[in-house]
C-alpha cells in the first residue's frame, strides 16, 4: 500500500502563528489557495485510488482541487485531524509552543503515554490516525489531507528509515508532501513503513515566506532533540 501524505494549505492563523487545533478551524488564506492548486501537479505522477481528508475546514478546501481534478470524493475522518492543542488552543507564545512540542516529542522517543495538556496521550492520538490507514488498505494508493503535527508524527513513529539528523526531516510547509509504503501493523509498536519521498517545501514551490504555523517554525530545533533522545532510547531503529 502507498500513502500519500499531504500537509493543508496556509491558514490565517498559520500566519498568526497560533496553536489552532479545533475543529472545524479557519479556511485558507489567498496563499493557501494558491497552494491547493498546485497540489494536483505535485501528484501527477501517482495513481490515487481514494482522497481521504480530516474534519476541518483547511483539509477539505485544500483537497478540492485534487478531488475535482481525479474525480474522487473526498471521504471526512476525524482521526485525520491536527494533534489537538488542550489548554493550549489559539495559543502563540513561545512557552505554549514549546510545551505543545514537548509531548510530540515524548511520543517520538517512544513515551505514548505522554500527554498533551488537557488533551490525548500520544496511544489515543496513534490510534485515531492508524484506524484511518486500517479503513484504508483495501486500496492500493491513498492520498490523505492532513495537518503538520499530525503527518510528522504519524510518519516519523511509523517510519523505518526516518533519520532526525537529515535536515529534509526537519520541515514540512504546507502542502508538504510525504509518501510511504507498507502496511497496517495492528501494533502500538514503531515501524512498519518505508518513507519513500519527504518534500518539505510547498506543492508548487509557493513559500509563505516561514508562515506555516508555530509547529513548522520550530521544527528543526524540535527535531534535533528528538534525534538525541532516540540516541539514548535506541527508537532510531524502528
Amino acid at each position: 500500500m502507498r500513502l500519500i501524505l499531504i500537509r493543508h494549505g496556509q491558514t490565517p492563523n498559520n500566519v498568526r502563528s497560533l496553536l489552532d487545533t479545533a475543529v472545524p478551524g479557519p479556511g485558507l488564506t489567498l496563499l493557501g489557495e494558491a497552494q491547493a492548486a498546485a497540489v494536483p501537479a505535485a501528484v501527477a505522477h501517482q495513481s490515487i485510488d481514494a482522497l481521504y481528508i480530516s474534519n476541518l475546514t483547511r483539509t477539505a478546501l485544500t483537497a478540492a482541487p485534487l478531488a475535482a481534478e481525479r474525480r474522487l470524493a473526498p471521504l471526512v475522518r476525524d482521526g485525520l485531524r491536527e494533534i489537538s492543542a488542550g489548554s493550549l488552543e489559539l495559543k502563540g507564545d513561545i512557552a505554549s509552543i514549546e510545551e505543545y512540542l514537548r509531548a510530540v516529542k515524548s511520543w517520538l522517543s517512544g513515551d505514548l503515554s505522554a500527554r498533551m495538556p488537557g488533551a490525548d496521550s500520544g496511544y489515543e492520538v496513534l490510534e485515531r490516525f492508524d484506524a484511518v490507514v486500517e479503513e484504508a488498505a483495501t486500496h492500493e494508493t491513498v492520498a490523505m489531507v492532513s495537518h503538520g503535527a499530525m503527518i510528522r508524527f504519524w510518519a516519523g513513529y511509523r517510519g523505518i528509515n526516518i533519520d532526525w539528523s537529515d535536515k529534509k526531516f526537519h520541515d514540512l510547509s504546507n502542502t508538504g508532501i510525504v509518501t510511504l509504503d507498507g502496511e497496517p501493523t495492528g501494533s502500538n509498536t514503531p515501524g512498519g513503513w518505508k518513507i519513500q519521498s519527504w518534500q518539505g517545501a510547498p506543492a508548487g514551490g509557493l513559500s509563505g515566506l516561514d508562515a506555516d504555523g508555530p509547529t513548522a517554525e520550530l521544527t528543526t530545533d524540535a527535531l534535533t532533540e528528538v534525534g538525541k533522545r532516540f540516541s539514548t532510547h535506541g527508537v532510531e531503529e524502528h
